[in-house]
């Protein structure tokens, strides 16, 4: 198997990317990248307080030049911010030489993994569900066109999906190599 410059995650808040994320990297051989977390560690800031001082918008364009650096940065796993792919000029920069993972998971799943996180700004309100319906609605066609690979995640093991990306990177016999081939974005 020829393996990718580099791997991006994208997909919603709460889908596993960071936890995925490092597996991945690990079994790959690669480094992870966090771009919230690298975007914090040079802000010395964490990112609520970044939207509350710059708003999303001045978030938006920190996230957008954080990409612009590691999408030229090869043997990473990179795992994105749920809103990187709202940003047109993000598309070209997340596919440019690499393999895109869609990290899909059900809105329940992520309202059940982000409950209790505070570090979600888009989150703190009276009606978070909504708010995760809303930005899924509006997001998952963008992560759809964008990804490669579509992986669900609802229920399953982290060390599950990274052994079933793995299977899914390196197709084994003939018959996998050709569907591979024919299918395009392949959903697992």
């Amino acid at each position: 198997m020829t393996l990718p410059k580099r791997v991006v995650l994208v997909g919603p808040m709460g889908a596993g990317k960071s936890t995925i994320g490092r597996l991945l990297a690990r079994e790959l051989g690669y480094r992870f990248v966090d771009t919230d977390r690298l975007i914090e560690e040079r802000c010395g800031a964490n990112i609520p307080w970044i939207f509350d001082v710059e708003g999303e918008a001045g978030f938006r364009q920190r996230e957008s030049a954080m990409l612009s650096e590691l999408t030229e940065r090869d043997g990473i796993v990179l795992a994105t911010g749920g809103g990187a792919v709202t940003q047109a000029v993000n598309h070209v920069r997340l596919k440019q030489d690499a393999l895109v993972i869609y990290l899909k998971t059900s809105v329940e799943q992520q309202v059940e993994r982000t409950r209790r996180d505070r570090n979600r700004p888009l989150l703190q309100n009276d009606d978070p569900e909504a708010v995760l319906r809303r930005l899924f609605s509006e997001r998952d066609p963008l992560y759809t066109k964008l990804a490669d690979i579509i992986m669900f995640t609802d229920k399953k093991s982290p060390r599950l999906v990274v052994r079933q990306l793995i299977n899914r990177m390196q197709p084994k016999t003939p018959r996998q190599k050709r569907q591979v081939r024919k299918e395009g974005p392949k959903h697992v």
